[in-house]
């Protein structure tokens, strides 16, 4: 099935194909949709690619982010027929000509109810992920008990508790790691909390 973008400017939208692989976002003239009369839009901006099952949007560390119906974009987003994508000033629309199944995709555990300590504790865990670099391991008990002003025993209790609530049962320094990504996954915590 082919796909296209609706461009949405002052004098309405017009029709641009994606016939390619990857289709660069910028306001220089060299991306394969160039925009140089929005100011907003950084001169490469975002990237459009094609998988079997359809199109993707990634930012490209752009200056004023890029969103999909209305939320930013932080990593590579899935595309479906109708989404609204806007950088900078500009608006366009994904027209796939793809009807979508009726199978749903199972939604994730949600977040079980923590305290304030808990959250401050996790918070605190999954503070070195926001650095970006692979394979980076959560804080330690010690950093945690630091930068909380309390005892590494205060917070090894909590970890414990937070443990159990999140279903966490491996042993071992791994129960970290494990904890960081399913409070992450379960959106107990959040990138903007970890600012």
């Amino acid at each position: 099935m082919s796909a296209w973008l609706e461009v949405w400017g002052t004098a309405g939208a017009s029709m641009v194909p994606l016939d390619g692989d990857r289709i660069t976002l910028g306001s220089a003239d060299s991306n394969d949709l160039a925009v140089p009369t929005d100011r907003r839009l950084s001169r490469l901006h975002a990237v459009f690619e094609r998988y079997p099952a359809g199109w993707s949007v990634r930012d490209l560390g752009s200056r004023n982010g890029t969103f999909v119906n209305g939320q930013r974009v932080w990593h590579e987003r899935v595309l479906a027929d109708g989404d609204e994508i806007r950088a900078g000033g500009s608006r366009f629309v994904l027209r796939s000509g793809r009807v979508p199944k009726a199978q749903a995709t199972e939604a994730g555990a949600p977040a079980p109810e923590l305290t304030n300590r808990e959250r401050d504790v996790l918070v605190q865990l999954c503070r070195p992920l926001l650095a970006g670099a692979m394979f980076t391991e959560p804080a330690s008990s010690r950093e945690i008990a630091a930068a909380l002003v309390v005892t590494e025993a205060a917070v090894k209790q909590h970890l414990l508790r937070l443990y159990d609530k999140f279903g966490i049962v491996v042993d071992g320094e791994k129960r970290r790691v494990r904890l960081a990504n399913e409070a992450m996954a379960r959106n107990a915590i959040t990138r903007a909390d970890l600012s």
